[in-house]
């Protein structure tokens, strides 16, 4: 009898025991859900394709904050010049016959909507900004290749993600640079 009301006693201490929680602070991070889609075809790109160029006036950027417009071209461009450089391919102006020429665009959601951005691309990736606290927002980024003989672009691929837009482009760089990998990542290699 005892035995039982001992084990009885440990039961009931043991279910209290369990009972107890902790009251723990949770740091939302930033969310991270990515969509990308792509459309076109990377076998227009030749084995002996070394070298790319930017495109003349595809370089666009729409965000709230017009200041950090300059700052974000040039983190593109060091973006992507860093990742085609990792591939075997390097830089040259437009004047010396590039192999590829790239163009992008980046833009938040509160500066142009998903429709806007398939009229003006004819992509849209979709992603859901449902659940997602108020204090991010959702950006877009296209990146197109062309050749250098057409004007109108060969490959794109355009990637939806959010962004701390209260945060310096500084301290953004690091997930940006990310995505940029992620995006170029079915650009094939050309290192010898």
């Amino acid at each position: 009898m005892i035995n039982k009301q001992w084990c009885l006693w440990i039961s009931l201490v043991a279910v209290l025991i369990s009972g107890c929680a902790s009251n723990e602070t949770i740091i939302d991070p930033v969310p991270s859900r990515i969509t990308m889609v792509t459309s076109g075809d990377l076998g227009m790109i030749s084995e002996h394709a070394k070298t790319f160029s930017w495109h003349p006036t595809m370089f666009t950027v729409h965000s709230a904050n017009k200041i950090d417009d300059a700052e974000l071209v040039r983190h593109m461009r060091q973006s992507i010049t860093k990742i085609m450089n990792a591939k075997g391919y390097h830089y040259v102006a437009a004047d010396q016959s590039p192999s590829l020429i790239l163009g992008f665009g980046m833009a938040l959601e509160s500066e142009i909507s998903d429709k806007e951005i398939m009229k003006r691309a004819g992509l849209v990736a979709g992603l859901s900004t449902k659940g997602v606290d108020d204090d991010y927002e959702k950006g877009s980024v296209l990146v197109a290749l062309f050749n250098p003989n057409s004007i109108q672009p060969v490959w794109k691929v355009l990637a939806q993600g959010f962004t701390d837009t209260d945060r310096p482009v500084e301290v953004r760089e690091q997930r940006f640079d990310k995505l940029t990998s992620m995006m170029l990542n079915s650009i094939p290699n050309h290192i010898m």
